[in-house]
């Protein structure tokens, strides 16, 4: 701690000297500091709450990397955002940001200078590395002085470098730079300022540890490695291999460098390396309790002063664990602890970067205090500012929040108690759950959707109709489906974008390298991964692989879906298939993966071919998995069809299934859940988050259904109906749809309803939209920019009214809260 302590700090010691004063007064852990509901917690779209112990001051959009000032008086943060990316610095002792310095790109490195005359910041996706001198005596303390260029050449373009984790060589003449997208490390020359060497190392190096001996660690991401880099003349050799838990990311080494710790992410354990002897001895639990084996995400290290004590970021806990070490895994010999996790301190949402510093621990969180409604914005034809907020990404503004580093015993029994309420740790599950006799379960997911731009014209509802896109003329078959099955009005995906809307719907959970690139393949600075995607598939699988496991029979018709190789002169048809090897017998070859060149009337007319096969069969899949598409739209595209035609055909398979389905034998044990995978493309006077849920079942009641609900509840219904394990803590601990079924049956059958509005219908081939249009990348899911695709949406549906301005929230959001 500084000697000097100003008025924030002073504000930070009493909220910390309270909480030592409530754990002494009050003797039971349980009560001490919980949150009065709904009003002392806010509930985050993924279902969980916030209640952090400390105060937090407001930072920018998602903070990914922090350093502390050589003087300790200001905080250093490396923005990674969709909206903004670049350096801020905090004055410590006001609690302010004094200073915001933009760059093309940012990743994870920061760095100083043994002098701390010079910062280093990793440029992301702008393959450089950015110099900055430090001059703390100046109002604004760092002044940008170089730029380190990674590509072979100025010129070349095509080469990938997007550097994230720095280290300093102890002589401070090298600097070590994980070159995140080329699978390598690049050593510079800091007096010429070039790059004299690049050693291969495991897929994707994400953090750089520089010891005192001067070797260098660095973190596979993608893999389950850490490499170890010895010095040599030339520079550095590739000295071994250390097999880790899989996706290792963040590195700490202990003050005298005998012990390496490394986060994984995707199995919620560190790895503890005696560097001395180079292996691991010990791998240091840190899940969800009640046996969830994925959900924490521990993915920022710090190690106290005295070394006895590690602190780890849990991004999707939103806390802070505490494990007391060993002396052996501490490498410390007063270390007198047992390697087990003694507690939790509540931070704000996904926690990313750990200081600690004197007796308080600096916590940066990239997603801070969440989203909101986001019907804000520009007039129709005025183009996205670099600074636009009201894009879901770039609503996410981070924080920095200040906890008590020295909790122990009662206070952190008492804060441990307060991250288990606001998780719903707490809450003891149903027990003999029951559900009407489904058999069958159809799940279906959509693209990208706000419940506003579907159901804001719904009079049951809490909707805005002027933020309706799809009236009932152009979707038919949504809307009465809705009135007679029921009318979700707050249901809210997981998920902001469909990098990681496609995983929270299938797998209940999305791994620190989707949240932490989503980003820049958002703003189509980086390539996402191809294949197989083992770097960014859940350790814990899929709902395909529970299903798989248990040997239920199951049909998959596009999800993870891609055209299959064909061979050289093949005139057959494409054919399809999945990206997931596990799913790949159990796809329809014929049912067409992502394509906005093919109707969803195709994609329906295959599944009513398999379907009355199945009705002819007398037997059914027990678990279908759908995506169908084409609410997605091109926009203003020229020669695509309007975004109404593509409604209206989205809308009219989705009735032609449901009709077939209420038709047949098996209508009476077949529930179908119907949802966006998110909710990006488009406002809500609710929440970004908030989107489109049907629930299809002879069972179904009737009327408006008021309750929080969201992707990973579905998913934890369909895991309890069909009796499937839960895949991570958020399904786990899901609230699933127990309450909202009739004692008895509607055995009527659906008849689909034909749209008002043409399918055929074609935006035309000039204009602004078309032009605008003809900008964006509709290739693939979700490569396009979406606020600009918003814009172009609103003025093909909606002009002459114009793009909403700011409103207030509907009071209804409070029931968020229930």
């Amino acid at each position: 701690m500084t000697s000097q302590r100003t008025a924030f700090w002073r504000v930070v010691s009493v909220v910390a000297a309270g909480l030592v004063v409530q754990a002494c007064q009050r003797p039971q852990p349980a009560e001490v500091g919980l949150p009065s509901e709904p009003s002392a917690s806010h509930r985050l779209p993924t279902g969980v709450r916030l209640d952090p112990a400390g105060r937090s001051l407001p930072v920018g959009n998602m903070p990914l990397a922090a350093r502390l000032s050589p003087d300790e008086r200001y905080l250093v943060l490396s923005l990674s955002g969709w909206r903004e990316q670049g350096l801020e610095v905090v004055d410590r002792g006001r609690g302010v940001v004094v200073q915001r310095l933009p760059q093309p790109g940012a990743f994870l490195g920061l760095a100083w200078t043994a002098d701390g005359s010079t910062l280093y910041a990793s440029g992301g996706s702008a393959d450089v590395v950015y110099s900055y001198r430090w001059r703390p005596e100046r109002a604004d303390p760092a002044v940008l002085s170089d730029s380190l260029i990674l590509r072979t050449s100025p010129a070349d373009t095509a080469e990938r470098r997007y550097p994230a984790g720095l280290g300093i060589s102890a002589d401070g003449r090298s600097l070590f730079v994980a070159e995140n997208l080329s699978d390598s490390v690049a050593v510079v020359d800091l007096a010429t300022a070039r790059v004299r060497q690049r050693i291969k190392v495991p897929a994707y190096p994400y953090d750089v540890a520089v010891a005192v001996d001067g070797k260098v660690y660095v973190s596979g991401w993608g893999g389950s490695a850490i490499a170890v880099l010895s010095p040599n003349p030339e520079g550095l050799r590739l000295e071994q291999t250390i097999e880790v838990d899989r996706h290792p990311s963040a590195l700490r080494l202990s003050a005298d460098g005998s012990r390496l710790f490394a986060a994984s992410g995707s199995t919620d354990r560190i790895t503890v390396v005696d560097t001395r002897a180079s292996r691991v001895i010990a791998h240091l639990a840190d899940p969800p309790p009640s046996g969830a084996l994925e959900g924490s995400t521990p993915n920022a290290l710090a190690v106290s002063a005295d070394g006895t004590r590690l602190f780890v970021a849990e991004a999707d806990a939103n806390a802070v664990a505490v494990l007391d070490l060993s002396a052996d895994a501490a490498g410390v010999g007063s270390a007198h602890g047992n390697d087990r996790l003694a507690g939790r301190i509540p931070t704000e949402w996904y926690p990313t970067a750990l200081i600690p510093l004197g007796d308080s621990l600096w916590v940066v969180n990239g997603k801070g205090q969440g989203a909101g409604p986001n019907p804000a914005g520009g007039q129709p034809n005025s183009r996205r500012g670099e600074h636009d907020s009201l894009y879901v990404l770039g609503q996410l503004n981070g924080t920095v929040t200040v906890l008590p580093a020295l909790a122990a015993g009662t206070l952190l029994d008492s804060l441990s108690a307060r991250v288990a309420h606001a998780n719903g740790w707490d809450q003891a599950p149903a027990q003999g759950a029951h559900y009407p006799p489904f058999q069958h379960v159809i799940y279906v997911i959509k693209e990208n959707r706000t419940f506003d731009q579907v159901f804001g014209d719904l009079p049951q509802a809490d909707g805005d109709t002027s933020l309706l896109f799809f009236p009932r003329t152009v979707s038919p078959n949504h809307h009465a489906l809705a009135e007679r099955f029921g009318i979700f009005d707050r249901f809210f995906v997981n998920a902001e974008v469909s990098a990681q809307g496609h995983p929270w719907s299938t797998a209940g959970y999305v791994t620190d390298f989707v949240e932490k690139t989503t980003p820049d393949v958002y703003r189509s600075q980086r390539p996402e991964p191809e294949g197989e995607g083992e770097v960014d598939d859940p350790a814990m699988g899929f709902l395909w692989n529970e299903a798989i496991k248990k040997g239920l029979a199951l049909r998959n018709y596009g999800e993870y879906g891609e055209p299959a190789p064909t061979q050289s002169g093949d005139p057959g048809p494409t054919r399809y298939r999945a990206t997931r090897e596990a799913l790949r017998p159990y796809t329809s070859p014929l049912y067409p993966s992502f394509d906005l060149g093919v109707p969803d009337q195709r994609r329906a007319d295959v599944w009513l071919a398999d379907f009355q096969a199945d009705v002819a069969a007398g037997r059914m899949p027990t678990l279908e998995i759908m995506h169908l598409p084409n609410d997605h739209t091109a926009g203003a595209r020229a020669g695509r069809p309007t975004p109404k035609a593509y409604m209206a055909d989205n809308d009219l398979a989705l009735g032609r299934i449901v009709e077939a389905l209420t038709r047949s034998p098996f209508w009476t044990s077949t529930v179908m859940f119907i949802l966006e995978d998110d909710a990006q493309d488009g406002p809500d006077h609710v929440d970004s988050h908030r989107s489109v849920l049907l629930v299809i079942s002879p069972y179904s009641r009737t009327g408006v259904v008021r309750r929080f609900v969201n992707t990973t509840d579905v998913l934890a219904t369909i895991e309890e109906i069909l009796g499937l394990g839960p895949l991570s803590q958020f399904d786990r601990f899901g609230r699933p749809l127990r309450e909202i079924w009739a004692g008895s049956p509607d055995l009527g059958a659906y008849t689909a309803l034909t749209p008002q509005q043409s399918l055929t219908e074609l935006n035309p081939s000039t204009g602004i939209g078309a032009r605008r249009s003809a900008r964006l990348d509709f290739s693939a899911v979700d490569r396009v920019d979406d606020d600009e695709f918003n814009r172009i949406l609103w003025r093909a549906l909606k002009e002459p009214a114009p793009y909403p301005a700011v409103r207030r929230a509907s009071t209804l959001e409070y029931s968020r809260a229930r």
